[in-house]
């Protein structure tokens, strides 16, 4: 069998992710003994890119470096979704990590060649990473009087009285309300936030649920008395209300209220954020702002851009909903809106060094891996970035 036989078949084995480890090897010691680019090329135009080869610049270095480290993988990414540039889109079906170095050696040849012929591919980053751990259950409560307990080092069991309510912290972490007020009683209120890097489940008094997400907040009274049960939110928060008929819901977030009688659904209200976006799961809501008023069916995001509300059908439930699941989901997104949630969730800084890179990802990321994992899943995009200060990450053109 030829050499050129030979590649051919073992990129169709990767392609059709049937490639042994030896196998890999061999197509990784193919391109290592490739300084022409044919190796490349060929990757190019057996993926489909069908553009002359001639008119293609090449660099063996920066191929050999990307291929390196997908085969060379830490296995602690397994059964997640390596972030991929949709420039040619190509999504992972199985979840191994030989199938994500599969996707990039395919990928490669194509995302290069999209880029202007005139610049060389920038260099995989090689800065060393202090490693900054992902974030957990941290939220502050804040008292009636002022007074604040850290609920993450704050022992189980009752924390605090407010009024008629005990507030007390389960042994699951979650915080709960107990207690009925009624109409005589001061109205007392709390305020739950979590750190950028934190988040948090609370139970208000009526039994409706919240998860909080980092750098988010919630303020709330230690018991609903009267004809209506109201909070306010900043950040993002997903809400399984309790049915009450006769009191409904109410969600304040910016400029915008929603209120529901018995229904799931998630505000995200970051104002770093274009838009406040009410998408509903289950039930019915009613969103007002700026004297414009929509009704919510499931499924369906409503959003509140300035003095704009605009209703957006078929919304991806899994993408809003993947930061209570455990994850980040990306579906077309640009870079700036991943790493606006990266910096929440790991609490660094992120700024921009000249233009910001075009990209575009689909995929996902587990929530429960380091920065410096989730950043060399970055790298094969071709992102190109240094730390400075332990958590300040800035991207370079």
């Amino acid at each position: 069998m030829s050499t050129s036989e030979r590649l051919t078949y073992l990129i169709e084995q990767v392609q059709q992710l049937r490639a042994t480890s030896e196998e890999y090897k061999e197509l990784l010691q193919l391109i290592q003994q490739d300084e022409s680019g044919e190796v490349v090329r060929q990757l190019d135009a057996f993926h489909g890119n069908h553009q002359p080869a001639s008119t293609a610049e090449y660099d063996h270095t920066y191929w050999q470096q990307v291929v390196q480290e997908v085969l060379t993988a830490d296995k602690s990414l397994t059964n997640r979704f390596v972030p991929l540039p949709v420039s040619n889109p190509l999504r992972l079906r199985q979840r191994y990590w030989w199938a994500a170095a599969a996707a990039v050696i395919l990928l490669a040849a194509g995302v290069y060649y999209i880029a202007p012929k005139k610049q060389q591919p920038p260099v995989i980053a090689a800065a060393p990473v202090k490693d900054i751990a992902p974030g957990g259950n941290r939220a502050i409560l804040t008292l009636s009087d002022g007074s604040q307990i850290p609920l993450d080092s704050a022992g189980n069991g009752v924390l605090a009285q407010q009024g008629g309510t005990r507030i007390t912290k389960l042994s699951n972490g979650q915080l709960a309300y107990n207690g009925a007020g009624t109409k005589d009683d001061q109205v007392l209120y709390n305020t739950m936030s979590t750190p950028l890097g934190g988040q948090y489940k609370l139970i208000l008094p009526d039994g409706t649920t919240v998860w909080l997400n980092a750098g988010s907040s919630i303020s709330y009274p230690t018991a609903f008395t009267g004809t209506e049960r109201s909070v306010s939110v900043t950040g993002e928060a997903y809400f399984e209300v309790a049915k009450n008929d006769k009191m409904p819901f109410r969600v304040k977030a910016g400029n915008t209220t929603i209120e529901v009688l018995g229904t799931d659904f998630n505000v995200n209200a970051y104002k770093d954020e274009a838009s406040i976006n009410t998408t509903l799961l289950q039930g019915a809501v009613r969103v007002s702002a700026q004297q414009q008023v929509q009704i919510l069916k499931p499924g369906q995001q409503a959003r509140v851009n300035g003095n704009t509300l605009q209703v957006i059908n078929h919304v991806d439930i899994n993408e809003v909903m993947a930061w209570k699941k455990g994850f980040f989901s990306f579906n077309d997104a640009d870079l700036p809106t991943v790493m606006r949630q990266l910096s929440r969730w790991y609490n660094v800084q992120v700024t921009y060094e000249g233009g910001i890179p075009e990209r575009v990802f689909t995929g996902e990321i587990g929530r429960d891996l380091t920065l410096s994992q989730v950043l060399k899943g970055l790298t094969k995009t071709r992102i190109k970035y240094r730390i400075e200060n332990g958590n300040r990450i800035i991207i370079q053109p």
